[in-house]
């Protein structure tokens, strides 16, 4: 699956135009390379996302291409994410 359509589905990034972009400012890494946004996500891929100064890195559990607002948190595990409160 491409990177800008995981990241829209698993509702990491609320719309695939902005993912497409922030992958092209080259802010989002796949296993620790810059990926694009045609870039191919697989099960068990670690993706940082660079918001400012808030790396977010998520590990893929899943692919679907259909996936209900409630169960898009089940397509990733966050594992790490610098500088949030919670």
């Amino acid at each position: 699956m491409r990177l800008d359509k995981y990241l829209k589905i698993s509702r990491l990034i609320k719309r695939r135009t902005v993912a497409k972009e922030l992958a092209d400012q080259g802010r989002v890494d796949i296993n620790g390379q810059p990926g694009k946004a045609s870039a191919t996500v697989a099960v068990g891929d670690v993706l940082t996302l660079h918001f400012g100064q808030k790396p977010m890195t998520v590990r893929v559990l899943q692919l679907k291409e259909v996936v209900k607002k409630e169960e898009a948190t089940s397509l990733y595990e966050v594992v790490s994410e610098q500088g949030l409160n919670k």
